[in-house]
């Protein structure tokens, strides 16, 4: 969660060295529980080039600008040094190249252009100066702002998720950038940027301090100086590594439960439910304009090339996709362009659902979906990428990937999972009563639930299928809902009251008794010991 409040004293050194007088240089006892330098509870500075990418690329941009703009003049200069004789540019008083030689202000225009130049370069080291952070036993915390400052902290037992990205621009000076995922609305610590080497250990680190493992200290290196030699020497070798050789290769993933194909993604790109609403609106735009207003065609164009640009950056961001276990939790990689590696600590996992769309049902393959507690400030589109831990593949992979996320079920219930996405009527499962067919005339069959010790799984779709586990530790209750439609065929409505996200947490035309003895029974075994705490230790365990 975020904290935001006034921040107090910035110190802070290179990325990697403690801050200094002024940031309270000793190490806090009890955070110096882990394996890097950069977690043992003083306060650190970012990456000395992180103002250049968050505020320098616009400088950047406005130099290009200029340069666009006066090409000609620029060409004027430099022609004549190869090829003699050219025409001089025509004197014009609105030119306001042409006016600084007339009155001769070259001198002053290059002084003032060196004075802006100093004052960026002190503006973004000031900024880099007051950008620092910290890791301890119990948080992860930022400090930044120079006149209007800011603190924000993120408590270990309530990180949701680290994640790594490399954009293409700084995955070139071997730098990335780290978000830890809090519980709670715009509650994301974002840690940018560091060197690939450094975030991998911060990362790493955290995520052992989230899931209560704390690392042996190093009595050979855990003296001060040791550390503030030893992170210094990495900084400065990380960086000109990245200058020299540009970007670093990618972490070792380990060897991914999934395989995907480039060729299943593109294949599932276009027998997606976005393609195929995609071809009902350009074919509604085509013929409406053939019949009534043929310049109308011309609106289509703009809407197919926009769907083909999201398609194509649909099917890049899934490249090189792979999911791993570790020790730490579940870790998701994928991106060619900007890398992403988002790691899922053990017992985050509020809900989980596998689908398949209609136009998938010919190649039997499915989607593995995840609700968690995001306190992410992007937006929806992001949102969906990070909840969707796998984009395509078979029903064993699926399985596979489910048995990742929550350990703890046993073979009895992934087979029950397997069986309400795939068969026509799975056994153990409440469905729609025959009475109430017509409230679901083709998926009457296929709608229903299953209650088992520890997961409830919904199960619905006759065209476009679907099944979700919500573990019983992590369900609130289940609410009931019923309209007078509902009570005519004597049926309900219910609900797994959970985190909200990208798994449906409705079902519908359930008997209403059913549904009663459904909400009792969750609300039992939700508040059941077993059930609340031992559900954690079983995924930390497994993990």
């Amino acid at each position: 969660m975020s904290d935001p409040v006034e921040a107090g004293d910035q110190g802070g050194a290179v990325e990697g060295v403690s801050a200094g007088a002024h940031g309270d240089p000793r190490p806090d006892p009890a955070a110096a529980l882990s394996g890097s330098v950069l977690t043992d509870g003083a306060w650190h500075r970012l990456h000395p080039l992180t103002p250049v990418f968050r505020g320098g690329l616009v400088v950047v941009v406005v130099a290009g600008v200029l340069i666009a703009n006066l090409r000609e003049r620029l060409l004027a200069f430099v022609v004549p040094m190869f090829a003699p004789g050219p025409h001089p540019p025509a004197d014009d008083p609105r030119d306001p190249v042409d006016y600084v030689f007339a009155h001769n202000l070259v001198f002053l225009v290059l002084l003032g252009a060196i004075v802006v130049a100093l004052l960026l370069v002190g503006l973004f080291a000031l900024s880099w100066r007051f950008h620092t952070f910290r890791v301890t036993a119990a948080d992860v915390e930022v400090r930044r702002g120079v006149l209007f400052r800011s603190h924000r902290r993120a408590p270990l037992d309530r990180v949701q998720g680290v994640n790594l990205t490399r954009p293409l621009v700084a995955r070139l000076v071997g730098m990335a950038k780290l978000e830890v995922m809090g519980a709670g609305l715009d509650s994301n610590v974002e840690l940018s940027y560091l060197s690939t080497r450094s975030a991998e250990a911060v990362r790493r680190d955290i995520l052992r301090l989230a899931s209560g493992v704390r690392a042996e200290t190093d009595a050979a290196g855990s003296g001060p100086h040791a550390g503030r030699l030893a992170s210094a020497r990495a900084a400065v070798g990380d960086g000109l590594t990245g200058l020299v050789f540009g970007a670093e290769p990618a972490p070792d993933r380990g060897e991914s439960v999934v395989h995907v194909t480039p060729l299943r993604l593109i294949g599932a790109q276009v027998l997606s439910d976005d393609t195929v609403w995609w071809l009902i609106g350009s074919t509604a735009v085509i013929v409406a304009g053939a019949l009534w207003f043929p310049p109308g065609l011309f609106l289509a164009l703009p809407f197919i090339l926009g769907y083909g640009g999201y398609a194509v950056r649909h099917v890049v961001r899934a490249l090189r996709y792979a999911i791993v276990p570790t020790p730490h939790g579940v870790r998701v990689t994928y991106g060619v362009l900007t890398t992403v590696t988002e790691t899922i600590p053990p017992g985050r996992v509020h809900a989980v659902a596998i689908s398949q769309s209609v136009l998938w049902r010919g190649t039997g393959w499915w989607t593995v979906t995840v609700t968690r507690i995001s306190g992410t400030r992007h937006g929806e589109q992001r949102a969906e990428a990070f909840a969707r831990v796998m984009p395509v593949g078979t029903l064993d992979d699926a399985k596979r990937v489910v048995a990742l996320l929550l350990p703890w079920l046993s073979a009895h219930e992934l087979d029950t999972m397997t069986d309400a996405a795939h068969a026509r009527a799975a056994g153990g499962f409440t469905t729609t009563p025959r009475r109430a067919r017509l409230l679901r005339p083709l998926a009457w069959r296929r709608n229903g639930f299953a209650l088992g010790s520890r997961v409830v799984t919904f199960r619905r779709g006759f065209l476009a299928r679907s099944a979700a586990l919500f573990p019983l530790g992590r369900a609130q209750g289940v609410e009931l809902a019923q309209g007078p439609i509902d009570r005519a065929f004597g049926v309900a409505r219910v609900r797994v009251v959970t985190v909200r996200g990208h798994v449906r947490t409705r079902l519908g035309a359930i008997d209403a008794d059913a549904a009663a003895s459904l909400a009792g029974d969750v609300a039992a075994r939700a508040a059941a010991p077993d059930t609340v705490a031992a559900a954690t230790e079983r995924e930390e365990s497994h993990a």
